[in-house]
């Protein structure tokens, strides 16, 4: 179902607004970090911008609530490989010297937003500057480590009866899908600039030999990883000249560039008017107008016949129940011998089956409707319900920590042209916990990040 010029017209408008109204509610920017570069604890919230953060939850529930979740996270923490500095002069955990450090600023209302809200509350808490971290990765990748054994076992399977559940208007059906990928790719081309390297690439870079160890690349190296990263699945999808490419989920055009300048026709698809806009920009200014059609359309609605099918880290977008509906769609629009090369954030079978229903943190404020896939469900999906078959698979996620890492660092030093924008400290510390918040999954294992390849060859006996 393509959209018509004036849906498009008034999509971008949309995002626009949105940003508008972002820019005057955001509390003056104050040029203010800490030395360690993380940003200052705001001084004010705005209540209407962030109504859940202005103030932690109040009344006799929550303080019991509270109470509780104290009681567990200082259980759980006492065992952990870390320091957790309350200002009492009370030292948790087993870290020594050189540990990763969590400072409790306001404990109380730390354990009431836990209490009432999980590890919700736990991103929430660092928003409001309930507590601080000089390596914020370097804690979280401790809890991530530890995910399984936070919460004793016998209270984990407790956690359905009182944690939020996914509100249904962020279920990924037809009719939600624009607006959960609005609330984040359409904050603001000019934001994503601001951390994103040259080729505005939004996902796990590959980082070739040549630039030296993962824990210590360069700035300067990340553009042309981007690029490798990219040539790798076109070369994996079999992309070159005279060849019909579908990709969806288009980013800023960076793919579609590539594919076109091997002489593909590129058929991109996007629900973000803001990236619809920027990648027509490049793509023009690179002169493959005429080989690239970027479409403001649901993955769904596609049409035709296509010699190749590449996705970049979409499927995290699709939705846990409609994983077989996107791999149909590719099945359906495949050609004969035709290839698919997907990059794809992958967690662990069971945690994805413990936390499908989960609603958490990042799903909140970050990526609505979002969920990560398995390996195995891939490739489970992909026999039940197509005639596609996993070929071959990489797994990279030492390469997204380090793109994370730079993304981190980039995004600490342009705080000021971040704060120009409109994007307040509560909006700055939060993007910062999300960046900390996946860099510590792929640095503990907690997450990998996979280049799939499908095919339907028939299986060898």
């Amino acid at each position: 179902m393509t959209m018509t010029d004036d849906n498009q017209a008034t999509a971008s408008a949309e995002g626009k607004a949105q940003r508008r109204t972002l820019e005057a509610a955001a509390t003056p920017y104050a040029a203010a970090w800490t030395a360690t570069g993380v940003p200052a604890s705001p001084a004010t919230i705005d209540p209407d911008l962030w109504p859940e953060v202005a103030q932690p939850p109040s009344g006799a529930k929550a303080a019991v609530a509270g109470k509780a979740a104290g009681f567990l996270f200082k259980g759980a923490v006492k065992r952990l490989p870390l320091r957790v500095e309350y200002p009492d002069g009370t030292v948790l955990g087993t870290g020594g010297p050189e540990a990763p450090v969590m400072t409790m600023v306001r404990p109380d209302a730390f354990e009431a937003r836990i209490g009432d809200n999980g590890l919700i509350g736990l991103g929430e808490s660092f928003m409001a500057g309930d507590w601080e971290a000089s390596d914020l990765a370097g804690v979280l990748e401790v809890f991530a480590a530890s995910v399984d054994t936070l919460i004793p076992t016998p209270l984990q399977k407790l956690r359905a009866l009182y944690l939020p559940r996914t509100p249904r208007q962020e279920r990924n059906a037809e009719q939600n899908t624009r607006s959960n990928i609005s609330r984040h790719y359409d904050l603001s081309n000019e934001l994503f600039s601001n951390f994103l390297d040259s080729t505005m690439s939004y996902s796990s870079a590959l980082f070739p030999l040549t630039s030296g160890p993962l824990a210590s690349v360069g700035w300067e190296e990340l553009a042309k990883a981007q690029q490798a990263k990219i040539d790798r699945l076109l070369d994996k999808a079999g992309v070159g000249a005279g060849t019909r490419l579908l990709e969806i989920g288009t980013g800023w055009g960076e793919l579609a560039l590539r594919a076109a300048a091997r002489g593909a026709t590129v058929y991109s698809v996007t629900l973000s008017s803001e990236q619809q806009a920027l990648a027509q920009e490049r793509i023009a200014a690179a002169g493959y107008a005429d080989k690239v059609t970027v479409a403001l359309q649901d993955y769904r609605a596609v049409e035709g016949e296509y010699d190749a099918v590449v996705s970049v880290e979409m499927i995290e977008a699709v939705g846990y129940e409609y994983w077989p509906i996107y791999f149909q769609t590719i099945d359906r629009v495949l050609a004969p011998g035709g290839k698919v090369a997907i990059q794809a954030i992958t967690m662990p079978h069971g945690r994805m089956l413990a936390t499908r229903n989960a609603y958490t943190w990042v799903h909140k404020y970050i990526f609505p409707g979002g969920f990560l896939p398995s390996v195995r469900a891939i490739e489970s999906i992909t026999q039940q319900h197509t005639t596609l078959r996993v070929r071959e698979r990489m797994g990279m996620g030492d390469h997204y920590a380090a793109t994370l890492r730079l993304w981190e660092e980039r995004f600490l030093s342009r705080s000021q042209e971040v704060g120009e924008l409109g994007f307040d400290s509560v909006f700055q510390r939060m993007w910062l916990f999300y960046l900390c918040y996946s860099r510590a999954g792929f640095q503990s294992g907690y997450l990998d990040v996979q280049q799939v390849v499908l095919d339907r060859r028939e299986a060898q006996l």
